[in-house]
């Protein structure tokens, strides 16, 4: 299901791209999009699923695509992620398709249409083709494209069908198997009537509890051969698969204090060239300062919270610092000040002159568009409806159903709510620079706009301030004596016993590498970024020690601890997980010993010096009781206290979670009540329906050659 998931929301993006190719003016994403960076360009294929190869190109478009939605800007450990996220995605559709097929389901150009043609859309159809005025789904502007995209040829065709099609029939099938296996669940009259019976009856327990701590633990010796014997007997809980454990050191490249040192004197040497010079724009580009110049105020709530106070008291041309933000040093010079709203609402009508996207030239040409304006601007000043002329005359369709109307922040997060910085600069100096009842026409990029501003809201102090930051960085001295340290502990430690060793004898800290690395795996403890050290380990020996790895802000040596081979695990590795479990079998075997010769609970009690206990008296203790009141989570002790031949005799001990029980039943009963049993029906197929995936892919064959191909 959650691969479903991704597929609905990760595709929207790609989706609207691909289908506004036709009428309304948007850029067919190309389906053929290359190879993925740092792929394996050889290899044809990336592993196989149920004897299927995966196509290497197939996987590298579903990364390139991915990658897009992002706008290309995918780095570190952020594309490994995406690359499972995709080969995930790619195991969920091979694995399930042959489920399809087997079955004979289908999908036909009858059911594509009307999924298009209905409520039933996929939302980013109906992103891209809703009315922008009602907001509801056109049909007509739907047909038209589709129309148009069935006489797509080659790339567009391409990408019609896996980005728009695929993902709909995919989710067409999905839901029909889905039903399919939820209408097979199945709950007998007579299982519903057992149950019940058995949450109507009761049972009253006398108990002897002995708990295991009643065994000393130093005299019970848990061997290797019990370890593995016990894993034997549970090898479904303790397959592994195969990878490897790996320990390293990292020797941090971050700045040194006197790296710090250097950074602060050298924004401290730049104080006064910085309040003599008049060109601050210049000045902040030429010192490389680590802060882009910004011709905008800053309001003072918005300031550093450390610095607001100190900056809002400063004259205009002061410089003041350096000082500490974040990991930068900071000078600031203060250009002026003035009152500015955080908000303003206004409402405007737009005559562009930018070019048409698909001609390439404007509608109207820049005189014309000025006359234009000047002709609405009189006609407003003459009593025209200003709406009337919105409706008529505004290039801008984000108003144009709204009056006009725009609420602004001074600031913002969100593109569909811009902030003053995100405003044509024009636009926004007439806004929040001017009162209240200011009615003006000025120009921007877009063309000629007539402007009114209705309000203002919320005056503060505003500031604009130039700064120079300097990021407080690690020196090549500091970078060359990490570097140093670790070829140091490379190159004097060629084996796990010398590795560890020099890491014991210089007191470093070491990670102790018991965390089972798998092949594709990208992260190693803190290491977010380790593709490349873990690839190394595959293709190391065990023991092996690595050249150093420079990894984000640190130099790593590697050592690999262990080549776990698929399968159970020896009995070193598991022991931390069964060794309580295994101890505890002996322990029970030991206690049952000495429980065994006793004929009553008393004289069990006696053995151990513990006392009788009760439990079911208040009617609780039914057979699907999950604990038992004042015992705890005992199914066996539960399971005990219905069997009937214990209402005669005592029970042989009982080996449960906390401690051996031996019980005698005192009686049974029927509580005197309506059971409602819930619609097992209904719950096995919200169960069935939605957890199938797992178990198919259980059972598929499937080959991860992706650490092969370099990915």
């Amino acid at each position: 299901m959650q691969i479903i998931q991704k597929i609905r929301d990760k595709g929207a993006a790609i989706v609207i791209a691909v289908i506004a190719l036709s009428l309304i003016g948007f850029i067919l994403m190309d389906a053929n999009l290359g190879m993925s960076r740092n792929g394996g360009a050889g290899a044809a294929s990336i592993g196989k699923i149920n004897g299927k190869a995966v196509d290497t190109k197939e996987f590298q478009d579903k990364v390139k695509a991915m990658e897009e939605q992002y706008g290309g800007r995918v780095s570190g450990s952020q594309i490994y992620q995406l690359r499972q996220n995709v080969w995930d995605q790619l195991v969920f559709e091979k694995v399930v398709e042959s489920e399809f097929d087997k079955l004979g389901l289908s999908f036909s150009p009858k059911e594509l249409s009307s999924i298009i043609f209905s409520d039933e859309a996929p939302q980013s159809l109906k992103q891209a083709f809703s009315d922008k005025t009602t907001g509801q789904y056109d049909l007509n502007k739907v047909q038209q494209w589709w129309t148009a995209a069935k006489k797509f040829k080659g790339e567009q065709k391409e990408a019609v069908e896996n980005q728009v099609v695929a993902p709909i029939r995919l989710q067409s099938m999905y839901t029909k198997y889905s039903g399919l296996i939820a209408a097979s669940a199945y709950y007998p009259t007579w299982m519903k009537e057992k149950e019940a019976a058995e949450s109507k009856t009761f049972a009253n327990i006398s108990y002897v509890q002995v708990p295991y701590s009643q065994v000393n633990d130093s005299t019970v010796k848990v061997t290797d051969e019990d370890i593995m014997s016990y894993v034997g007997k549970h090898k479904a809980l303790y397959k592994q698969d195969g990878g490897r454990q790996v320990a390293y050191v990292n020797f941090s490249t971050n700045p040194s204090s006197t790296d710090t040192a250097a950074v602060l004197e050298s924004v401290a040497t730049l104080k006064a060239a910085f309040a003599a010079d008049s060109n601050e724009k210049v000045f902040v580009s030429k010192n490389m300062s680590a802060r882009d110049f910004q011709d905008i105020y800053t309001l003072k709530s918005s300031l550093p919270a450390a610095q607001k106070d100190t900056l809002a008291s400063l004259s205009a041309g002061t410089v003041y610092g350096p000082y500490l933000d974040g990991s930068e040093f900071v000078i600031a010079k203060i250009l002026g000040s003035r009152q500015l709203p955080d908000s303003v609402k206004c409402r405007h009508i737009l005559i562009s002159t930018q070019p048409d996207p698909q001609t390439g030239v404007a509608k109207i040409t820049d005189s014309a568009a000025k006359k234009k304006i000047d002709s609405i601007e009189a006609a407003i000043n003459g009593g025209a409806d200003f709406n009337a002329l919105v409706l008529q005359y505004s290039d801008d369709p984000g108003s144009k159903d709204k009056k006009g109307e725009y609420d602004f922040p001074y600031y913002s997060a969100s593109e569909q709510n811009p902030s003053f910085a995100t405003l044509a600069k024009e636009f926004a100096e007439a806004i929040f620079y001017g009162v209240a009842g200011d009615k003006k026409v000025i120009k921007t990029s877009f063309g000629y706009h007539y402007i009114e501003v209705i309000n203002q809201r919320n005056f503060e102090p505003a500031y604009k301030i130039a700064y120079v930051a300097k990021n407080i960085a690690a020196s090549q001295e500091t970078m060359n004596m990490a570097n140093a340290k670790a070829s140091k502990l490379s190159g004097e430690a060629r084996s796990l016993k010398a590795f560890d060793d020099y890491v014991t004898k210089n007191k470093l800290q070491k990670n102790d590498g018991t965390t089972l690395l798998k092949e594709n795996d990208y992260r190693l403890g803190n290491l977010d970024d380790a593709r490349q050290l873990i690839k190394w380990a595959f293709e190391a020996k065990e023991g092996d020690v690595s050249e150093p790895f420079n990894i984000g802000d640190q130099f790593v040596v590697a050592a690999v601890n262990k080549v776990v081979p698929q399968g159970l695990p020896d009995a070193k590795t598991i022991r931390p997980q069964v060794e309580f479990m295994v101890r505890n079998e002996k322990k029970a075997a030991i206690i049952k010993t000495k429980l065994a010769p006793a004929q009553t609970l008393e004289a069990a009690a006696a053995a151990y010096n513990v006392p009788v206990g009760t439990a079911g008296a208040d009617s609780s203790l039914t057979f699907s009781s999950g604990v038992i009141n004042g015992v705890g989570n005992e199914p066996k002790l539960i399971g005990a206290a219905f069997n009937k031949a214990y209402q005669t005799k005592l029970s042989e001990p009982i080996a449960g979670n906390n401690g051996v029980y031996v019980l005698k039943v005192n009686g049974t009963g029927v509580k005197n009540m309506d059971v409602t049993t819930t619609d097992k029906v209904k719950t096995m197929a919200q169960q069935l329906g939605y957890g199938w995936y797992e178990g198919l892919k259980k059972l598929a064959d499937i080959k991860d050659e992706r650490s092969k191909a370099n990915y």
